[in-house]
């Protein structure tokens, strides 16, 4: 393997970190101990920024590249931390649908509304503006209000980040 730049994060199918990387867990770094590697990365992900600094932490993250989406205009800085693995909807965000109320042309049998359909009566509609709602028991409420999961389908593998190597030029 090619000596990485320092810095460099790598996908790695191990479950520990090979000598010279650290898995991506945020752990917290002395900078006096590590200051080429905070020349780098300074506390964006953590630390105070005086004697220590954080590793990234991606556990139970996917990785973004930094910098404005071009579909949506939404910029995404680095070290950012967004989204939710979980999610409940509210009425704004279901789509806009109807429910079919079903009735029968012919008059009505029975008295109860149990087991029933709302039938014909006498002059039932009226070319007038409604003036009333129906009564909110008439109309059973359904859906649980419960999240749901916001996960994309995944496999988990551990991210490295080197912890010594090539410094990095800038172009």
């Amino acid at each position: 393997m090619a000596e990485p730049f320092l810095g460099e994060i790598r996908m790695f199918g191990g479950d520990y970190a090979p000598q010279g990387w650290a898995l991506c867990e945020g752990q917290i770094l002395s900078i006096s101990e590590n200051d080429t590697l905070f020349s780098l990365i300074g506390f964006t992900y953590g630390g105070d920024g005086q004697t220590t600094f954080a590793l990234p932490d991606l556990r139970g993250r996917i990785p973004l590249h930094q910098g404005k989406n071009p579909s949506t205009g939404t910029t995404f800085a680095i070290g950012e931390k967004n989204g939710v693995e979980s999610v409940t909807l509210t009425v704004s965000q279901l789509p806009a649908h109807t429910h079919t109320v079903h009735a029968s042309s012919q008059p009505g049998t029975q008295n109860s509304p149990a087991n029933a359909v709302w039938a014909k009566n006498t002059q039932l509609y009226s070319t007038n503006a409604p003036d009333g709602s129906m009564n909110a028991s008439s109309l059973s409420t359904v859906g649980g209000n419960q999240p749901h999961s916001n996960l994309m389908p995944f496999t988990v593998i551990n991210f490295i980040i080197a912890l010594y190597g090539i410094y990095p030029q800038q172009n």
